[in-house]
């Protein structure tokens, strides 16, 4: 079974760098990207699939060398959740840097400057997930590189 868990280990952590790296340039560029968030998600499930599957096997029976190994499996899931929790704070940080109430606030300002305080609510949203994604990726190698005996 060593094959299997090491395979989705490492196609998820390659779907989380090209995510990560997607997300630099949107982030660099002021952009917002739905490539980005594509990339991100699928992330996201290679994760999740990569973690269902340790788990089953484990049920079945399979046992890795080492119980390090279940560290890289479960940790990613709390950087997932934290990041997704960073991100929902995206939006009330910038407005509290431009001390405005809520988002019913800032549609009292200039259409420019509403705008502007979108671009950077979606650039901090994607500069925590794109940072998420190279941390879960990072994860990922690390329990592939542990699985041995599984």
């Amino acid at each position: 079974m060593n094959p299997l868990i090491t395979t989705i280990a490492w196609v998820a952590a390659a779907i989380n760098v090209v995510a990560a790296l997607a997300g630099a340039w949107a982030y660099r560029r002021f952009e917002p990207s739905r490539l980005f968030w594509r990339l991100s998600r699928g992330g996201q499930a290679g994760m999740l699939l990569f973690a269902i599957v340790a788990i089953v096997l484990f049920v079945a029976g399979h046992r890795p060398d080492s119980d390090l190994f279940w560290i890289y499996v479960l940790v990613p899931l709390g950087v997932s959740f934290a990041a997704e929790q960073f991100r929902l704070l995206a939006a009330r940080t910038i407005l509290d840097g431009r001390e405005l109430e809520d988002a019913q606030a800032m549609r009292r300002l200039p259409d420019d400057e509403q705008r502007w305080i979108v671009t950077l609510i979606q650039r901090r949203e994607i500069g925590v997930m794109a940072v998420a994604n190279i941390a879960i990726a990072f994860l990922l190698v690390r329990a592939a590189t542990t699985a041995a005996g599984f």
